[in-house]
């Protein structure tokens, strides 16, 4: 029987690891690549290129090696722990060196449409038509996976700021910045505080006049460095404290990580307290953010009410005149043309089972991946998404009922719009263990630690209180990898070793082998947390 042919659209992180799971189920990928080369947003571009995100030179990923990397190819230990756009970039290649992903990826590949066959209802399959060096190709597959990002589009809503036609300065989209240098000695407005406003305002700072953060609502500030020097994701991302969060609720859950922010600064006296709760908002992670506040060089400012020629009028009254530069950091829109009637968005919001698969279609041969924005690594997650959507092309999993689906969709979706303030870019908001956890019991692979308990309870200690790494979803079932039990124990190793460039001597206690007192009082606080459940 002829090999099933997977569709893979974009050779980013996620298209990778797609064709990687096709390739471990036995379907064949072809990957098709509108771009030069691989790595998707994370490959730096002097200039932006069209249907293709764009980052600044400085880019640094906001999470982790550890918890970022793909679940059976650990992150080289001597990467730091928050890379650089380049690095990140040069373990993408390694990966897919490593599993000889390159052969499946067809460059300067645009997809114009993908339709189905007249035969869909029984085949499942769809017609694929491809564009490379102004030749047109029309290709049946079996199954298609969508896998071109989400920072594609600017979302740039001049509509929502009166005069900006009549601006005599510069005004352009984050996605277009690309270094400081230009600003020098300028009096520049960055409107919005997510990540990319945060960095832009950050590092403009240091070459600009003056630097005008605006923002509607304020945000939560959180930083990359976290207790003890510890990468904040690995600290917040255990199965323990994700058990005590379902147990104590939103409102506890607020209370301790609003305190922990705010010890480092008062959110208020800064002017960048919202007024939502911690966990009703994307955060911003920004370790330098405010100390360029308190030092000056950036000031934190409302929602700019209009525009005049040379000046930015605020909604409190006040006014800052002799603007050179506006930068609308307002994030992205998304959508699929080429998809046509087969998934519809409407104002950044898609109707996804599991935040996959369309519910509407015949046969479930469409999946959406990477169409998420967690509060965590995406990575991971878009490789258990193709671990499980590979499964079901091959038809080792099937999905629930149409109905079933859309009741699950309307549920998911209603419990995000009561929990996040309404916003462009809280449309697909996902947890990252809940996720996680969820996606690996579809495929079959979350590890049971119950029974770990009893065979192995130095790593049911890790997987319980430790940072919920990929690695820990190739210990059991399909796909399992040998090397995982070895690379989870050594989490520690690897967070430490690109830190320690000097030899220092250690005393302390807490580095002591783990007593089997402390090791029995785990097990037992972990079986009554299960037993709560």
């Amino acid at each position: 029987m002829a090999k099933k042919r997977i569709a893979v659209i974009g050779a980013g992180a996620s298209g990778l690891t797609c064709i990687k799971c096709c390739l471990e189920e036995g379907l064949e990928p072809v990957c098709f690549e509108r771009s030069n080369d691989i790595g998707g947003l994370w490959r730096f571009q002097e200039s932006p290129e069209e249907g293709r995100a764009s980052i600044y030179k400085s880019v640094i990923i906001n999470t982790s090696k550890e918890m970022m990397c793909f679940s059976d190819y650990p992150i080289p230990e001597h990467y730091p722990n928050f890379m650089h756009n380049s690095q990140v970039i040069e373990y993408f290649r390694l990966y897919a060196k490593e599993f000889g992903l390159l052969k499946y990826i067809h460059l300067k590949t645009t997809v114009c449409s993908v339709k189905k066959q007249p035969d869909f209802s029984t085949s499942g399959q769809w017609e694929v038509v491809t564009e490379s060096e102004g030749k047109k190709e029309t290709t049946v597959f079996d199954g298609v996976m969508v896998c071109s990002g989400h920072h594609t589009n600017a979302h740039l809503p001049l509509e929502s700021f009166p005069g900006i036609e009549k601006f005599k300065g510069q005004y352009f989209h984050s996605r277009d910045y690309k270094n400081p240098q230009l600003f020098s000695g300028k009096r520049v407005i960055i409107i919005g505080i997510g990540n990319s406003g945060g960095d832009l305002a950050v590092e403009i700072s240091h070459t600009a006049k003056q630097v005008f953060l605006s923002t509607r609502r304020g945000s939560w500030i959180m930083n990359r460095v976290g207790d003890h020097g510890y990468p904040i994701d690995v600290q917040l991302s255990s199965r323990f404290k994700n058990y005590m969060k379902m147990i104590c609720g939103e409102f506890i859950q607020n209370m301790y990580l609003e305190r922990k922010m705010n010890q480092r600064f008062d959110h208020a006296m800064f002017g960048l307290k919202p007024n939502h709760r911690a966990i009703s908002q994307h955060p911003t992670v920004n370790d330098d953010l405010p100390n360029r506040i308190i030092s000056g060089f950036v000031k934190v400012k409302g929602n700019v009410k209009a525009f005049t020629e040379t000046a930015a009028i605020f909604e409190d009254g006040s006014r800052e005149d002799d603007i050179d530069v506006v930068i609308f950091a307002t994030g992205y829109s998304f959508d699929f043309p080429f998809l046509e009637d087969s998934v519809k968005v409407v104002k950044n919001k898609i109707s996804l089972y599991k935040k996959v698969f369309p519910p509407n279609l015949e046969k479930p041969t469409l999946a959406m991946i990477g169409l998420i924005q967690p509060l965590g690594a995406i990575m991971p997650i878009s490789e258990l998404q193709g671990r499980w959507v590979t499964q079901v092309f091959k038809g080792l999993k099937t999905l629930p009922s149409e109905s079933e689906m859309k009741a699950e969709i309307a549920k998911t979706q209603e419990e995000m719009a009561k929990r996040y303030v309404e916003s462009q870019r809280h449309t697909i908001q996902g947890d990252y263990i809940d996720t996680m956890e969820e996606l690996a019991d579809l495929v079959g692979v979350k590890p049971n630690l119950l029974s770990l308990a009893i065979t192995d309870p130095k790593l049911t200690l890790q997987l319980l209180f430790g940072p919920c790494t990929p690695i820990q979803y190739r210990l059991q079932g399909p796909g399992k990898w040998a090397g995982a039990r070895n690379a989870i124990l050594t989490t520690e190793k690897r967070i430490r070793k690109p830190l320690m460039t000097r030899v220092v001597e250690n005393n302390d206690s807490t580095s002591s082998p783990i007593t089997m007192v402390r090791l029995m009082l785990a097990v037992v606080l972990f079986a009554a947390i299960m037993s709560y459940f």
